[in-house]
């Protein structure tokens, strides 16, 4: 299996290197909004442990990610009004990884509408805040509860 890249975007987004509009935090854990999403609220969590993808990933790294994955489907979802979530993550260059560091996609889906192609347009840096802003209020709202 190939090393680790610690060179890769998502290292340097966590190294402060690369600017991210954060949406959430947590010891083991950072989650963000995709920058060329396929749906509005598209956001992607990763792990702060440094691991290529699933297939190399310690266990332990494992059930965070996944935690944090669903509470972010859950306030992607209310924050966009969407009906659904895809919630994915691919593991090396033949599924379609691009970024060599663990990541899921989080993808809120409506109805009667087509997801944008993967590696479609960049957004706009007001609707990727606006996203975030709202999926972070709809995750302390979940919170409360």
């Amino acid at each position: 299996m190939t090393a680790y890249d610690n060179d890769n975007p998502f290292a340097k987004i966590l190294r402060g290197e690369l600017p991210a509009y954060k949406i959430y935090e947590d010891a083991e854990t950072f989650a963000f909004m995709d920058i060329m999403p396929r749906s509005p609220g598209h956001c992607l969590v990763i792990p702060k442990r440094p691991c290529r993808n699933l297939l190399d990933a310690d266990p332990a790294v494992l059930a965070p990610l996944m935690q944090v994955a669903r509470k972010l489907s859950r306030a992607a979802m209310a924050a966009m009004d969407a009906d659904g979530v895809m919630v994915a993550q691919f593991n090396e260059a033949a599924s379609g990884q691009t970024v060599f560091h663990l990541h899921v996609h989080v993808i809120p889906c409506f109805e009667g509408r087509r997801l944008g192609p993967e590696g479609g347009p960049m957004e706009k840096p007001d609707v990727l805040n606006e996203n975030a802003r709202k999926i972070r209020e709809a995750l302390d709202a979940d919170a409360e509860r």
